[in-house]
């Protein structure tokens, strides 16, 4: 049993011995929105398996911004310092392995990355470096002026991947 994709996406052949690798990148905000595509993951992770050695790459992006401070009436932001981004960045990882408990109770290769950047841009560059099968994320559901407001995004991760498949799910309310 292998992923068999249609369309731009080639599909991929076993390796010798029968057994094929497959890529899963999974981002995470840190929000519980953020892991609705996890119980997804592991349904597809129990379906293919054994047959296919699959890894789920987690993977967090944080914002290069900084941290906004006030002084009187104007706004300024205070760039991080490397200490604090060195302390988000463990924080993130410690996330992002805690997360990933699930899958590797059930002998699931799983990997943290973190990323530092424009969220759908480093979700974009991390599977296509990775050389991912899959990317399988979640959406808030926002609509509207919300939507317009915040952006999302899934919507420009869609927008800019055109040769990996994209599952989303979207979150329960």
């Amino acid at each position: 049993m292998s992923f068999s994709f249609s369309g731009k996406c080639p599909k991929k052949q076993p390796e010798k011995g029968g057994k094929m690798d497959e890529r899963i990148v999974v981002p995470l905000d840190g929000s519980k929105v953020g892991e609705a595509a996890l119980p997804y993951v592991e349904d597809l992770v129990s379906k293919l398996s054994p047959e296919v050695k699959i890894e789920v790459i987690l993977l967090q992006v944080l914002s290069p911004e900084s941290v906004p401070t006030v002084g009187g009436r104007a706004h300024a932001a205070t760039p991080y310092t490397e200490r604090e981004m060195e302390q988000i960045e463990k924080k993130a990882t410690d996330y992002l392995n805690q997360a990933g408990e699930a899958l590797r109770r059930k002998g699931v290769t799983v990997t943290a990355r973190v990323a530092i950047g424009d969220a759908s841009e480093e979700i974009v560059k991390a599977a296509e470096e990775l050389n991912a099968n899959m990317i399988a994320m979640s959406t808030h559901g926002r609509s509207g002026l919300s939507r317009w407001a915040f952006g999302s995004v899934t919507d420009r991760v869609l927008r800019r991947e055109g040769r990996i498949p994209i599952l989303v799910v979207r979150a329960p309310r």
